[in-house]
């Protein structure tokens, strides 16, 4: 059975297995003695048959190592005519096309990968390139490290004291006051975001790397930016509400025409005590390189650079974390585990064969289903610049 047979294979196993324990499982959510075994043995077939992936991936590569040639023959230049193109293809070109192609639209199937037209991901078929792909770095998604994370299976209603009872002194044997208690919710509901792409099979099957696992990878991390950009700035319409939302984001404590080292003191005694235990500053990059400059009444920098290695820079005595998603005229500070995530199930990636198949194409689609609120807004306070920020002269 050929290497990319053995694949398919295991892949339509994995998925027979998922499906067999979600189908088997009993009222308590797990599975009799006698599933489990059934189970057990559909995992024992997974691992045989992902050890003979290895081994044809093994066999493939010392193929392609007795096929090279023994001698290295004499290469004289070749003059080709002017209207002749050239076989050779820019760096810049190559990732260009192939990752222009991948992160062009979140939400839309993007334009066709195809072999032999260089703009639409040939570059990626072999001759006699480097079978690497060099990659850019991604930005973290910094609010899923600082948030809290919460699994859903339905309509998640989260419960708010909107008013507490207060005490009051009363002399010996006088009447007591009641005083009233009310409560609030916060609904988690669900919103799907997804990111799509068509492959040609024969880009798909003749590719230098493995295009499959990278196509995968890289939907990771563009739903991982729409997440974050949704986080911080989302209306709540068909997507989270953000920490940045007019209506139901952080509470705007700060206003400032241009950004000045006491803005940041009263910024962070707007929060209240108890949330300043665990608070961090939220901003963007072009906003941090504007703080960098300002001083205190003493003339101290405010901010606080990191002499530990991997820990974030400070500002005031608290910790400073950027995103490229942030707006540049605002700043937010705050316990950023009251911004709580929603995550229905878990994120799903699917290999669509059959759909495209009378093209010759095959389809990869990557979705998920969450939702993110502020359910405290007190604990997030939002220092708002005039206009984008830049320090005081």
């Amino acid at each position: 059975m050929k290497l990319m047979e053995m694949i398919e294979k295991r892949k339509t196993a994995v998925d027979a297995a998922i499906k067999f324990a979600d189908s088997h499982k009993n009222e308590n959510g797990v599975l009799n003695d006698d599933d489990f075994a059934a189970y057990q043995k559909m995992e024992k077939d997974i691992e045989d048959m992902s050890r003979e992936i290895q081994r044809l991936q093994r066999e493939e590569s010392m193929k392609k190592e007795l096929d090279k040639p023994v001698n290295t023959p004499i290469l004289s230049p070749i003059v080709k005519p002017k209207d002749e193109p050239s076989s050779f293809r820019a760096t810049d070109e190559y990732k260009a096309a192939m990752l222009g192609a991948l992160r062009s639209n979140f939400a839309n199937i993007s334009n066709v990968l195809q072999e032999g037209v260089d703009g639409d991901g040939g570059y990626l078929v072999p001759d006699e390139y480097d079978d690497r792909l060099i990659e850019v770095l991604e930005e973290e998604n910094i609010i899923r490290n600082l948030a809290t994370k919460i699994t859903t299976s339905g309509e998640h209603k989260i419960n708010i004291a909107a008013t507490k009872p207060a005490a009051a002194w009363i002399e010996e044997g006088e009447s007591l006051t009641f005083g009233d208690a009310t409560f609030a919710q916060i609904i988690l509901d669900a919103y799907k975001l997804h990111v799509a792409i068509k492959v040609t099979e024969e880009l798909l099957y003749d590719n230098a790397f493995n295009l499959e696992n990278y196509i995968i990878t890289q939907f990771g991390k563009a739903l991982a930016n729409a997440e974050e950009d949704a986080f911080l700035n989302g209306d709540g319409k068909g997507k989270p509400l953000g920490i940045f939302a007019a209506t139901g984001g952080g509470t705007v404590s700060v206003n400032s025409t241009a950004l000045n080292g006491d803005d940041f003191i009263s910024l962070v005694y707007a929060l209240k005590r108890p949330y300043r235990k665990n608070a961090v500053f939220i901003m963007n990059d072009n906003t941090l390189a504007a703080v960098r400059t300002l001083k205190d009444s003493t003339g101290a920098y405010i901010w606080q650079p990191d002499y530990q290695d991997k820990e974030p820079d400070r500002i005031l005595g608290y910790k400073v974390y950027t995103s490229a998603f942030a707006p540049a005229d605002k700043v937010a500070f705050g316990d950023f585990s009251y911004y709580n995530i929603g995550d229905r199930g878990s994120r799903a990636f699917k290999k669509l064969t059959e759909l495209f198949a009378g093209n010759d194409m095959v389809g990869f689609v990557a979705k998920e289903r969450v939702d993110g609120k502020l359910v405290l807004p007190e604990a997030v306070q939002i220092l708002k610049v005039g206009t984008t920020a830049k320090a005081k002269s």
